[in-house]
């Protein structure tokens, strides 16, 4: 491998098993990172893990369920104790419930909620004592554009992602003294598992790669400087601008 800006770094990415997160963890294994795989399909990140190891990357794989604290204490801790450290975080673990709202249970509410808000909470609660102990860390938050925007059959979604949102925000100023940026990133509609529940009707041609939200999540950990970017909202091609 060449060019190497994470070598050395540790990052932790969750929903790493498809999709986004799988981009984003091949991407940062690609440039020098070593990275703890979560998700909860143990199958997706052993051969995610063999992949990255493959081309010279270092990875370790936890099953995780974000939504249960134990796991996500055990895995930081365990991130920490195989990797030696931890540098950054990506927050993109993620269900959804998509529908009308009066058909929504409570516990389809309840459980979007425990994945999409309660998982990066945890997460971040305990990542944050060991990215003070770095000179430069990151917390990227994969939201998405209904975490500023509403859509329709999609309140249980969206109110998760205005959840996380919030808490970025909060968050990016709690931790600004630690020397650790917190981002957000909010793309509309990438190709991934999730899109094809949320809009079937759209055409999957249209749609952003997951490979391209990996890029900007790269561009955001790798810059340096006083330049500091909270939010990157990312919207399709053939989508209206500025809607």
């Amino acid at each position: 491998m060449q060019d190497q800006p994470l070598e050395g770094k540790v990052a932790i990415v969750t929903g790493a098993g498809r999709g986004i997160g799988r981009s984003v963890a091949l991407n940062l294994a690609r440039n020098g990172a070593g990275v703890s795989l979560a998700a909860r399909t143990e199958a997706d990140l052993l051969a995610l893990r063999s992949e990255i190891e493959a081309f010279g990357g270092q990875a370790a794989s936890f099953p995780t369920d974000v939504s249960q604290e134990a796991e996500v204490v055990a895995l930081v801790r365990n991130t920490v104790e195989r990797l030696g450290r931890l540098d950054m975080v990506i927050n993109n673990a993620g269900i959804g419930v998509f529908g009308p709202l009066v058909e929504t249970t409570a516990e389809e509410w309840d459980r979007v909620f425990a994945v999409n808000a309660r998982g990066p909470f945890l997460l971040c609660r305990e990542a944050i004592p060991y990215l003070k102990q770095r000179e430069s860390a990151f917390i990227i938050n994969i939201i998405s554009v209904v975490g500023v925007k509403g859509y329709t059959n999609q309140a249980a979604y969206s109110a998760s992602k205005h959840a996380v949102m919030g808490m970025t925000k909060s968050l990016a100023k709690e931790v600004q003294e630690d020397g650790i940026r917190v981002h957000a990133v909010s793309p509309g509609g990438v190709d991934t598992r999730l899109i094809g529940q949320a809009r079937p009707d759209l055409d999957r041609s249209v749609l952003m790669q997951p490979d391209e939200i990996a890029e900007i999540v790269l561009f955001l950990v790798t810059r340096q400087g006083n330049a500091v970017i909270d939010e990157i909202q990312v919207r399709r091609a053939a989508s209206t601008p500025w809607a």
